[in-house]
């Protein structure tokens, strides 16, 4: 039997573990996801969030462990998306006497997910409060951290914050808390799951952590993860950085090669990087997860992204690569960008990647580098000199 574990008195996780999930729109879970949500006995008993519908019988189990389900008097839903509501259903037959709550724009949206679940919505909005018995919720909205119907619950009693996916982790752990992981791992996972999920919503998640800044806090439970406890102030700053879009001297250079040409221009540009002391990585969109790169990518000042010229286009990894990166810029992006590459009979692919970079906001101080056929060493040593001039203008 699956069995809840209690996170402080009365308050119980009783999510589930997805260990074998490897995709999560477009990005890669290669160890997992965790769906959290938790149990609160008081007066009324209250289950916060629910779990992907699949793991129904997890969370359900996990709650009879504790008390009868049939015994819960509130569920609140802090998102709609179905990794967190998809047992939406299922929980409303085995708690016929709870009362299910959610944020206002979330009561219509959630009616077009689970049409004919027979579920009565109440609407709540930020200050909004609920007495359960000796502890008082507090309701707070988050819109478009990353949907537009999110919220966060406070246990101010507890002083626990449930936080929904700010702050979550992407990765299935039978640890529960920061302090009983590998620290960089959480620290890495949170990376991950901020620029692939939050990232493109910065000024709203700044907006959020203002809200959550001023709160008492001895634990942030997310929707997805480990619990943060000894570590709040370390993922509050580094939050406070992300959506700020802070950066930092790094560069992160992208491609894709047909015959090694635009590879040896990518390696010659990486060389010229770390001569003038930026951090710098390169990547074969052939052999790394677009996912992975835009962990890194995160606070990186440069981004250098290559393609080979193949029948009038962009390679399809790059194409690939620069419509999921443009979905999750930020909107504000104060980066400096160089499109490059090699071509055969037609410069095509490198203005396309330049125009695509220049969409996204990007500074663009040098023209497409495009080299005809393949590079000679008088040729990779100008490539270089060119960059070390963009590094040293853009100080």
């Amino acid at each position: 039997m699956q069995v809840a574990q209690q996170i402080k008195p009365d308050v119980y996780w009783v999510g589930a573990l997805d260990w074998n999930e490897r995709h999560f729109h477009g990005y890669t879970t290669e160890k997992g996801i965790t769906y959290n949500a938790y149990l609160i006995v008081d007066e009324k008993v209250t289950l916060i969030d629910t779990v992907k519908e699949k793991f129904h019988g997890e969370l359900l189990q996990r709650v009879s462990s504790v008390i009868d389900p049939a015994k819960i008097d509130v569920v609140i839903t802090n998102h709609v998306e179905m990794d967190h509501s998809g047992s939406l259903p299922l929980v409303a037959q085995a708690c016929p006497n709870a009362t299910f709550y959610c944020s206002t724009k979330a009561v219509g949206e959630l009616a077009k997910h689970y049409q004919g679940a027979g579920i009565d919505f109440q609407p709540v909005k930020t200050g909004d409060t609920l007495n359960i018995g000796k502890r008082t919720l507090t309701f707070v909205e988050t819109p478009m951290v990353h949907w537009p119907d999110n919220m966060v619950t406070y246990d101010e009693y507890d002083k626990v914050l449930f936080s929904n996916d700010a702050f979550g982790q992407h990765f299935a752990s039978t640890t529960r808390f920061d302090v009983d992981s590998d620290c960089c791992e959480v620290m890495k996972q949170a990376r991950k799951y901020y620029a692939n999920i939050v990232q493109p919503y910065g000024m709203q998640a700044a907006k959020a952590l203002a809200a959550v800044e001023g709160l008492d806090l001895e634990m942030i439970c997310p929707a997805h993860g480990v619990i943060w406890t000894e570590h709040i102030p370390d993922i509050l700053e580094y939050y406070s950085r992300w959506t700020k879009n802070e950066r930092v001297d790094k560069c992160a250079i992208v491609y894709d090669t047909m015959w090694d040409s635009t590879e040896k221009m990518a390696k010659a540009i990486c060389e010229a990087f770390v001569q003038e002391e930026v951090d710098c990585r390169y990547f074969d969109l052939k052999y790394t997860h677009e996912s992975d790169i835009l962990a890194y990518i995160l606070d990186c000042k440069y981004v250098c992204v290559g393609s080979s010229t193949l029948n009038m286009q962009m390679m399809p990894n790059v194409a690939k690569f620069l419509t999921y990166f443009r979905g999750l810029s930020p909107r504000n992006d104060t980066r400096v960008g160089l499109a490059f590459g090699s071509y055969g009979w037609a410069p095509v692919a490198q203005k396309q990647v330049q125009q695509v970079l220049a969409d996204t906001g990007f500074q663009l101080p040098l023209d497409p580098v495009s080299l005809n056929w393949r590079p000679d060493q008088a040729y990779l040593d100008d490539l270089q000199e060119k960059v070390r001039t963009m590094v040293a203008a853009a100080e």
